[in-house]
């Protein structure tokens, strides 16, 4: 009896794969992991294999053989008001998809916590390897569990006090190009819509913002707001400043869902935009896109930086290499109709 149709009536095993390939176990198995490089025609020859025998690996077993979950978590302490309505966590799920996708390659699973209460249920009850922690705040809740247990990390944006393996966002240079569009769109009274927590963004947009207005000998005005409040907060906060007979003719609301609010707010007003005031904000997801007009934004290449994040973990994870500091991809401006008038 052909021996690829015997071992299709039992479980398929690593063996049988290495035995139709022409290899050894050792060589599938390293093949399956990606823990070593399997040269591309051996590679080929397994695939080939593990595709007639129709292997599935035996992820329980390898997890009790190595004493890893083969899962890593995504973790972001960004209250969930921020991203909430119709692009509910955008930002924090493209990085997600990303960071999936590039540990599926790896055969690691990635499990997605939003914020949460307690991050300490989280950790009592998901097993996962490493974490990848987004843009902590001081005192970030997730990250401070984490470093306590011990648990391999990697941030994407690390908190200003305590170093860590990170993918560095360069959030001086987000802000300068947003700042300096208005400017060179001939906005000159331009507040400030921003977080109000001690986010390295918020931290980092405040002091580039008012250097730059200084600079330039404009009046800075910086409209702080709860990311708890999200886009209804910066809403009344933009309304609350028209209503007192404050002009303006930029805003700059580096929060997608704050910039809808301040999008809201002057649409109430019937302040039209970009011909009254003009709008930017940092993220180009869903939320900028779908504005009326759509906002001006930055790609901020969050796939390349989540597969940054991804592989420095799983490398770190592996031994491959030490915790590392990368640089994210450098943004890209996407200019917009709320900036720049459309026919």
């Amino acid at each position: 009896m052909n021996k690829q149709i015997e071992a299709t009536r039992r479980r398929v095993t690593v063996k049988d794969v290495a035995r139709v390939a022409g290899v050894s176990a050792g060589t599938v198995s390293n093949a399956i992991s990606g823990k070593r490089k399997v040269d591309h025609e051996t590679r080929a020859r397994i695939d080939k294999a593990i595709k007639e025998l129709g292997y599935v690996p035996n992820l329980a077993a390898r997890g009790m053989r190595t004493g890893r979950a083969n899962t890593i978590a995504i973790f972001s302490s960004m209250p969930t008001a921020v991203a909430a309505g119709s692009a509910r966590l955008g930002f924090l799920m493209e990085v997600a998809a990303s960071a999936a996708v590039a540990a599926l390659e790896r055969n690691v699973a990635l499990v997605l916590v939003p914020p949460i209460e307690h991050p300490e249920t989280a950790l009592g009850t998901i097993p996962f390897d490493g974490a990848i922690v987004v843009e902590p705040e001081v005192d970030d809740p997730y990250w401070k569990v984490l470093r306590d247990r011990g648990v391999p990390v990697v941030i994407i944006g690390p908190p200003p006090e305590a170093p860590a393996p990170a993918v560095r966002v360069d959030h001086a240079t987000i802000a300068t190009m947003l700042i300096g569009h208005l400017l060179d769109c001939g906005a000159r009274e331009i507040p400030l819509i921003v977080g109000r927590s001690q986010r390295q963004s918020n931290r980092v947009f405040r002091e580039t913002y008012e250097a730059r207005m200084a600079a330039e000998g404009l009046p800075a005005r910086v409209i702080e707001v709860s990311e708890a409040e999200g886009e209804l907060g910066a809403e009344a906060a933009l309304l609350a400043e028209l209503d007192a007979g404050r002009s303006m003719d930029g805003v700059l609301a580096p929060i997608d869902s704050m910039a809808a609010g301040a999008m809201a707010a002057l649409h109430a007003r019937g302040l039209r935009v970009p011909q009254d005031v003009r709008v930017a904000t940092r993220y180009d997801g869903f939320r900028a896109r779908s504005q009326t007009p759509a906002l001006t934004a930055l790609n901020l290449r969050l796939d390349e930086m989540a597969q940054l994040a991804t592989t420095a973990l799983l490398d770190q994870l592996e031994g491959m290499s030490e915790p590392v500091y990368l640089d994210a991809p450098a943004p890209e401006l996407v200019v917009r109709g709320s900036t720049v008038p459309r026919d």
